[in-house]
């Protein structure tokens, strides 16, 4: 007997693209009727010291550099090696599949940053638990104009209570010395949520 293969229309995907999204922007719309598991949390590793510390940014202006400044201060106190960056093509979007999988593959922990808008905001959070799903260790950096986005991203993939670091908006505007002492006093929570404790 042969299965009736139903094709998805163009016009489905949108509608449910607009409503995943709306969801997003304005959490009280309620959760979605295909509300997923909550997602497993990866392991914490307990210490940093001489751990592979790989970092996905995304093209927001700042982003980059206020990453590699955190990465200066895990490596400097925390004994880290960074050997992976990777910028995602998207703000909007999660990261592509493969980006994750290289990801996994050559790093021990991951740091995701910056989201400075409502949608990469959304889109870190996705990526943040695409990765700890993956089984890898992650914390993602959100300026805190945008809880209400990276909330309602976390409840939309069933983790609602995701733990994230959050940096006063904005982050685009910030001279190196102000993104190196921004970087500086998000680090301590940083490292709190890579170590530990144990995820639920």
């Amino acid at each position: 007997m042969t299965a009736t293969v139903h094709p998805t229309h163009p016009e489905e995907t949108a509608v449910q693209d607009t409503a995943v999204f709306d969801r997003i922007i304005d959490p009280t719309v309620g959760p979605p009727g295909d509300a997923r598991s909550r997602t497993a949390l990866a392991p914490r590793p307990g210490d940093l010291s001489g751990l592979r510390l790989g970092l996905l940014v995304n093209t927001k202006r700042n982003a980059a550099e206020f990453v590699e400044e955190v990465t200066s201060v895990l490596s400097s106190q925390h004994g880290m090696t960074p050997v992976m960056t990777r910028t995602k093509p998207s703000i909007v979007h999660p990261a592509p599949d493969e980006m994750v999988a290289e990801l996994r593959e050559a790093c021990d922990v991951v740091v995701v940053g910056v989201g400075d808008c409502g949608s990469c905001s959304a889109s870190a959070i996705a990526d943040g638990l695409q990765l700890e799903k993956a089984g890898v260790p992650t914390v993602v950096v959100v300026s805190d104009a945008f809880r209400v986005s990276a909330d309602a991203m976390a409840e939309l993939q069933g983790t609602t209570g995701y733990q994230y670091v959050t940096t006063p908006h904005p982050v685009a505007n910030l001279s190196r010395e102000g993104l190196r002492d921004r970087a500086a006093a998000a680090t301590p929570e940083i490292v709190a949520l890579l170590t530990g404790p144990a995820p639920r």
